[in-house]
């Protein structure tokens, strides 16, 4: 099994600037975001990973490029964010002058993704890592990456709501004897 997974949450874009939720619109980081994903290439110098995957959108792999893992990054759909359906483009605030009492992980998205599909996903990523002896790093999207996480913690993917994870942030997961934990989170 994996000694730690970092959980690498791609620089700022727009939509993450203005609070907009960005499913599978593939936006391009902001000037401001590609610093971030340089300032992560710092951050993670001299961490060797034996697998980083990345999502397929540009703004995950831009990140990973600029973090430094570029090369050796391989794609994996799994680590698509959340799809939002109706709700993409759209921020909180916005919703909730329809749906005053919404929440994400409670209430779910009209024309969308589940929460269980979307930990569904999480859950095979973890699986798929699970044959690695070494470090994992991977680089993708805030939802996805706090429902990763609350998998991985075999807390159910609804804890997910309670890891907040900023741009271009670091959050690392592994084990104390033998108990799957947090060893840190969102770092930046």
């Amino acid at each position: 099994m994996a000694r730690e997974i970092w959980l690498i949450r791609h620089g700022e874009t727009e939509w993450s600037l203005s609070g907009a939720h960005t499913g599978r619109t593939d936006l391009r980081l902001t000037p401001h975001g590609e610093a971030q994903a340089e300032h992560l290439r710092e951050l993670l110098a001299g961490q060797h990973f034996d697998i980083v995957l990345t999502s397929p959108l540009r703004r995950a792999r831009r990140t990973c490029e600029l973090a430094g893992y570029g090369a050796e990054a391989m794609v994996d759909q799994n680590l698509c964010e959340w799809d939002y359906g109706a709700y993409e483009g759209r921020s909180t605030e916005q919703i909730r002058q329809e749906r005053p009492d919404w929440s994400l992980f409670r209430d779910g998205v009209p024309a969308g993704e589940t929460l269980e599909h979307v930990a569904e996903r999480a859950q095979a990523v973890i699986e798929r890592i699970g044959e690695s002896t070494g470090d994992v790093a991977l680089f993708a999207h805030g939802h996805i990456l706090r429902i990763l996480a609350a998998c991985w913690l075999q807390l159910g993917p609804a804890a997910g709501a309670r890891f907040a994870l900023g741009t271009a942030s670091v959050s690392v997961l592994g084990y104390e004897h033998d108990v799957r934990v947090i060893n840190r989170w969102n770092q930046q």
